[in-house]
């Protein structure tokens, strides 16, 4: 069981979609309630330094979403009064929220019959309704959710749909290749998300660091991590002083 369904809250629900959006389920299992231990409400997060929520957050990957959920809880508790909005317009407008979490989060924290797209959905749709076909695209898919969509009991419904779905994807033939939106993910151990992880783990453990010293301790190619470093610093996940680099 999903320790996100067993105890529904609207904050409970956005930090499980987060986390959920490109990481595998059995990986946010482990990590899900430790996070709520150090972190239980949207105030908590929205005060917590970025330093003590990446920390809760190491051993999930696409270290952006951290940041990005700690500038959602900040919205909420400045704009609407430290409650979720229940609009999809509003969920919307919050960082690191798309189409697909923010139906999620209109079915599963508030039961709304919303009509969404997710993978496991994407999966079971194209698996009964599209056979015979190639880059089924999600215009194609959207009619049929609505139509099927159960609005007396939508969370229910999606959760048994996305089970469904999960199970076909360890199929011999994941209906997903034939997704226009399907791609085949670079291997890890020579991306730039192994790069950015690796620099995390070293700030997290090592306070403030020169550039020559993050490039001695990882042992990447200077040309490549400089790059990579400044990234991380414009999208806010590490601050530079002086020449040194931190996460605050």
């Amino acid at each position: 069981m999903f320790p996100w369904r067993e105890e529904i809250t609207p904050y409970r629900i956005v930090v499980s979609e987060i986390m959920l959006q490109q990481t595998g389920v059995e990986r946010v299992k482990e990590k899900f309630e430790p996070f709520l231990v150090k972190l239980p409400d949207f105030e908590s997060l929205a005060d917590a330094p970025l330093r003590e929520i990446m920390e809760a957050w190491q051993g999930l990957g696409y270290n952006r979403r951290a940041l990005s959920l700690k500038k959602l809880a900040q919205a909420v508790i400045e704009k609407h009064s430290g409650k979720l909005p229940r609009d999809r317009g509003s969920l919307l407008a919050l960082p690191g929220v798309g189409e697909a979490t923010a139906g999620a989060i209109m079915a599963f924290a508030f039961n709304a019959p919303l009509a969404f797209i997710e993978t496991n959905i994407r999966r079971v749709f194209i698996h009964h309704f599209f056979t015979d076909c190639q880059k089924v695209s999600d215009r194609q898919i959207m009619p049929l959710v609505e139509v099927a969509l159960d609005r007396s009991n939508p969370r229910d419904w999606y959760y048994a749909l996305m089970d469904y779905g999960s199970a076909l994807g360890g199929t011999a033939n994941n209906p997903n290749r034939k997704s226009a939106r399907y791609t085949k993910q670079a291997p890890f151990h020579d991306s730039d998300r192994r790069v950015r992880g690796d620099m995390i783990r070293l700030l997290l453990g090592a306070g403030s660091m020169t550039i020559d010293d993050i490039i001695d301790a990882t042992g990447h190619d200077a040309d490549r991590l400089g790059p990579i470093l400044c990234a991380m610093v414009r999208d806010g996940l590490v601050t530079e002083e002086a020449g040194r680099y931190r996460i605050a």
